[in-house]
């Protein structure tokens, strides 16, 4: 047989193993048309319920998203991911309506989240927006981070921890602000959690949501809060909510600071203090006789 037939009786051979191979397990020999069609591109959007190993920052883009499972060290728990008005041409300013809705949206998330006011624990309540780049390729998301921390007082850092925040304040928890011991003066007092079987002097009693005012900045200023933390006072202890009150017990107010204040936060956190005596147990719901008029 001449090399002209032998390459002949090649080629159809090739040819009919081919056919045989296509009769087979329903191939018909393209490699390209059986393929599902990729889904369209789209900007980066992070997810919720996961958590992170860096900090929360203003801004972040996919190369700085690198999410974790929770049981896992992390530093940051994603509780939500809402969106802006796909429409809206550039991200909205600090202390802008836009941002400041935003922040009141996490701020409930979060508490639904945990299962309490978030404010009530050991906790920071940040909200992220898309890069300018991320902004541009289409991204109108923002992101709602819990952080767990030190301290709710001045130099707080944030705790590398594991397991998730979901309902870590429904009932008892180590995160829940309680206690306290007092020190320092005036506004500047500091307050240090201790065991409430231990000798205290402060409790912290809720969270007071001050209304849509410039920060406190002069005296006049900080008049309501100490009003606003005086009702959330007497209702934590059960006692009359009048003009004795003050004859019972100070007050310490914390609200957030005026950056967060500019971003929307309005929660006050709120103190009893007393001036005069350390207690031995938590005075919540203890009426009249915990925490009586004094009298000099």
């Amino acid at each position: 047989m001449g090399r002209a037939m032998r390459s002949l009786v090649a080629t159809v051979a090739a040819v009919g193993l081919l056919a045989g191979c296509a009769a087979r397990g329903g191939l018909d020999g393209d490699l390209t048309d059986d393929w599902r069609a990729l889904p369209a591109p789209g900007p980066f959007t992070p997810a919720a319920g996961v958590c992170q190993v860096a900090d929360s920052t203003p801004t972040i883009g996919p190369d700085g998203y690198e999410p974790v499972d929770c049981g896992l060290p992390h530093r940051v728990e994603t509780v939500h991911v809402g969106a802006f008005p796909a429409d809206r041409a550039a991200p909205p300013a600090g202390g802008s309506p836009e941002l400041r809705t935003a922040f009141a949206d996490c701020d409930a998330r979060a508490s639904g989240y945990v299962g309490d006011n978030w404010r009530a624990g050991r906790l920071r309540l940040a909200v992220a927006l898309p890069t300018g780049a991320g902004w541009a390729a289409g991204g109108r998301w923002y992101r709602c981070d819990l952080s767990e921390v030190d301290t709710v007082e001045a130099a707080a850092r944030v705790v590398t921890r594991t397991g998730s925040l979901r309902d870590a304040l429904k009932g008892a928890s180590p995160l829940r602000l309680g206690c306290q011991r007092a020190g320092g003066k005036a506004r500047a007092r500091t307050l240090t959690p201790v065991d409430c079987r231990t000798g205290h002097d402060a409790e912290f009693v809720g969270v007071w949501t001050a209304p849509d005012r410039p920060y406190p900045t002069k005296e006049a200023d900080w008049a309501p809060l100490y009003t606003g933390c005086d009702t959330v006072l007497a209702r934590y202890v059960n006692v009359p909510d009048d003009k004795m009150l003050r004859f019972r017990t100070g007050v310490v107010v914390r609200p957030p600071g005026a950056g967060r204040w500019a971003a929307g936060d309005r929660g006050v956190r709120c103190y009893l203090w007393l001036s005069d005596r350390t207690v031995t147990a938590s005075l919540k719901g203890a009426g009249p006789a915990g925490l009586p008029v004094r009298t000099r």
